[in-house]
C-alpha cells in the first residue's frame, strides 16, 4: 500500500442566493475564512511555489536536452556514433519536455479555478482581519520578484545569445537553443506575474468598502410570496 496521500479537494465554491441557509452572518464569514484561506494556500502558498519553479527547472532541463542535438545540427557534420548519441539525448529530453509542458498547463488551468472560487468566496462580505490575512502580501511579492527575475533572465538569454553566437559556436543551432531557453523563462515569468497582479487587484477589490450590506442578502432566506401574489381559487 502506497504511503502518498492524494491533495485535498478545492472547497467547493459558495452556494447560490437560494440555497444559502447559514443560521448569521458569523457562521457565514467563519466558512469564508476557511474556504479562503485554503484556495489562498492554494494560490500563493509555498508548495504551489516550488512546484512552479520546479515545472519550469523541468522545462529548461528538457529543452536543454533537445538542444543538443539543435547545437549538432548547427555544427559539421560528426561521426555517425556522436549523432547516435545527440539523438537519444534528444528523445530523452522530449520525455522531459512533454511532461513537463503538460504540469504547466494543468497548473494555468487550476489556478484560474482557484482564482474564481476565491473570488466568489471574497465578494460575500467584508471582515476586517480575515481580508488582511487574505491579502498575502509577503507571498504576492515574493511571487513578484521571483516572475520579474524569470522575465529578465529570459529576454537577456534572448537577445545575448543570438548576438554573441558565432559559427563556431554551433550558428543557427545554438541561437535556436538560447532562444528557446530564453523564452521559457520569460513565458513562466509572465505567468508568475499575472497570477501576483490579479491577486493584488483582488486585495485592492477587498479594501473598498460594500455598497450595501451583504450578509443580509446571504444568511436571509427566499422571502415568502405574499397571499396577494398567489394566483385566484377557483370557485
Amino acid at each position: 500500500m502506497s504511503g502518498r496521500t492524494a491533495p485535498s479537494p478545492l472547497p467547493p465554491p459558495p452556494p447560490p442566493v437560494e440555497l444559502r441557509s447559514w443560521p448569521d452572518r458569523e457562521a457565514m464569514l467563519a466558512d469564508r475564512a476557511l474556504a479562503s484561506g485554503v484556495l489562498v494556500r492554494r494560490l500563493l502558498g509555498g508548495g504551489r511555489l516550488a512546484g512552479f519553479l520546479a515545472w519550469t527547472a523541468l522545462l529548461e532541463l528538457g529543452w536543454g536536452m533537445v538542444g543538443v542535438l539543435l547545437v549538432a545540427l548547427g555544427e559539421e557534420a560528426g561521426d555517425p556514433l556522436t549523432v547516435f548519441v545527440d539523438l537519444l539525448i534528444a528523445c530523452l529530453g522530449a520525455g522531459v519536455l512533454v511532461p513537463a509542458v503538460w504540469l504547466t498547463a494543468r497548473g494555468v488551468r487550476r489556478d484560474r479555478v482557484v482564482r474564481e472560487r476565491l473570488v466568489a468566496w471574497a465578494v460575500l462580505d467584508r471582515h476586517g482581519p480575515t481580508d488582511a490575512r487574505l491579502r498575502a502580501p509577503g507571498l504576492s511579492v515574493c511571487w513578484m520578484l521571483l516572475s520579474a527575475v524569470l522575465c529578465g533572465l529570459g529576454l537577456v538569454i534572448s537577445f545575448a545569445v543570438p548576438a554573441g553566437t558565432t559559427r563556431e559556436d554551433g550558428g543557427y543551432g545554438f541561437v535556436a537553443y538560447g532562444m528557446g531557453a530564453g523564452l521559457i523563462l520569460w513565458i513562466n515569468g509572465l505567468i508568475g506575474l499575472r497570477k501576483a497582479v490579479t491577486h493584488y487587484r483582488l486585495a485592492v477589490r477587498l479594501r473598498t468598502p460594500v455598497a450595501a450590506p451583504v450578509a443580509a442578502a446571504v444568511t436571509a432566506p427566499p422571502a415568502a410570496r405574499s397571499a396577494s401574489s398567489e394566483p385566484p381559487r377557483p370557485e
